[in-house]
């Protein structure tokens, strides 16, 4: 099977690559596995050096790094180049905070002494979406190898370029064969690999299906599994709210990553009082977007990811539509060659619509109309997602009450659901399950081993 980079600014085909043959794949997961008797006995202090090194070489790569991002998905020039610099600091974050976050924890038990240490487990798999994909890496893989595991890697199909560029720069940076490997392969032959007794956890980002699979074979054999999948955040717009300031913050939200983002505000909840001046509003911005190149730094809206992504998104409005849905805004493929989707708002979706349930991954903003606040809660409940949720108003004491009451991994008040190095990351509910960045993120994939000490004396 051929893996291959279409680029969708003109969905002309790049570049292709084949497949590694089951006999390399077999000796790549054994190199990984042998390294990992050796990596794990190194210092926190020798693998921070190369996170080190991985960080410096990422930032004086950036320019071209960000263009193989932009070539291989369509993000803007601007957004690839912040995400290189995000992966560099998620780098630095476990360089610097390893030796603290790996310190051993003493405990007080009733009797005795006691302590616990945390180990490595082993080689672990890492499959990555294709929006982000040096920054998903980066979450997946720092942690992990600063902790002693070493990382095999089955990234996106769409982005085959990207994944070579990753293990070169771990090559640059001085990392032993074996503790960052880049495979080429299929999703169904990833899956097939969590049944590797030398596999010992896996940590995957992507779809609801490819979810699934993974955890019931990392179920069947028993082993630790990460999972972060689709989202359909809530922005919750009260009536105490600015605005304006909201509705520039509601297209970051909805159109950052051309709207190829789990944590995309996707379903604008606003209360009935500032409903329409919301709309009015959020309308006139979105109908103002530049679309064109993502290498121009003057586009603010580029292609999604794929000929196949943007069919699917027009696929989703009709099937909307056809429910009852009404197009407020766009609705169509841009005139214009290339994976483009017009900006789209659409309202009136009730819960008997086939989309009211779906998430919607690109530019299509779902609008709603509450009562109150109360209704709004309820609203941003009922989704099979529980990924993030936004909040917006000028009480920050009765936004976070809100928050409370939000059934999903992570809320932001007066901000769009976002990102960061030191904050969790992760979902509820059909998002998926476990933390990635900060402390939490890097605790995932560790043996926390009890060692009690007594006195020695006579068990009668």
């Amino acid at each position: 099977m051929s893996i291959q980079t279409v680029n969708p600014f003109t969905n002309t085909l790049v570049r292709s690559f084949d497949e590694i043959s089951d006999t390399d794949l077999d000796n790549l997961i054994a190199q990984s596995a042998k390294e990992f008797q050796s990596w794990k006995k190194t210092s926190y202090e020798h693998r921070s050096q190369l996170l080190y090194k991985v960080a410096e070489i990422l930032r004086k790569k950036k320019s071209e790094l960000a263009k193989i991002i932009t070539l291989e998905m369509g993000k803007l020039i601007a957004q690839a180049e912040g995400e290189i610099e995000l992966s560099a600091k998620i780098f630095e974050y476990y360089a610097k905070h390893a030796v603290s976050f790996m310190a051993d924890k003493y405990l007080n038990p009733e009797f005795g002494k006691a302590y616990y240490k945390h180990s490595p487990l082993g080689t672990i798999l890492g499959v990555e979406p294709w929006n982000f994909p040096f920054y998903q890496v980066a979450r997946f893989a720092a942690p992990n190898i600063v902790i002693g595991n070493t990382v095999v890697v089955k990234h996106a199909s769409l982005v085959p370029q990207c994944g070579i560029a990753i293990e070169k720069i771990f090559e640059e940076a001085g990392a032993p064969k074996g503790v960052y490997t880049n495979l080429l392969i299929s999703g169904k032959r990833a899956s097939q690999l969590v049944a590797d007794v030398r596999i010992k956890g896996v940590s995957l980002t992507g779809s609801e299906a490819a979810g699934s699979s993974i955890a019931e074979q990392a179920g069947k054999y028993i082993k630790k599994s990460v999972l972060e999948l689709g989202g359909s955040d809530a922005f919750i717009i009260l009536d105490d709210a600015d605005i304006d300031k909201t509705v520039d913050w509601a297209i970051v939200g909805r159109i950052n990553n051309n709207g190829e983002c789990c944590v995309a505000s996707k379903r604008f909840i606003a209360v009935e009082s500032i409903a329409e001046e919301f709309l009015e509003k959020f309308k006139q911005k979105m109908s103002d977007l530049v679309i064109g190149d993502p290498m121009d730094s003057k586009t603010q809206l580029g292609p999604l990811s794929s000929e196949d992504a943007a069919v699917n998104i027009i696929d989703q409005i009709k099937k909307a539509v056809n429910g009852g849905a009404k197009i407020e805004l766009g609705g169509t493929r841009s005139d214009r060659v290339g994976a483009f989707v017009e900006p789209t708002i659409l309202t009136n979706i009730e819960p008997h619509n086939p989309i009211f349930y779906e998430e919607i991954f690109g530019p299509v903003a779902s609008f709603y109309v509450v009562k109150d606040e109360q209704e709004a809660i309820k609203l941003a409940n009922d989704s099979p997602y529980g990924l993030g949720c936004s909040i917006f108003s000028s009480n920050i004491e009765r936004a976070k009450s809100i928050a409370e009451d939000i059934d999903v991994g992570m809320v932001f008040i007066n901000h769009p659901t976002w990102t960061q190095e030191d904050l969790p990351f992760g979902g509820t509910k059909n998002s998926g399950y476990g933390r990635e960045l900060s402390e939490l993120g890097i605790q995932e994939f560790v043996n926390r081993k009890l060692i009690r000490i007594s006195e020695l004396s006579d068990p009668f």
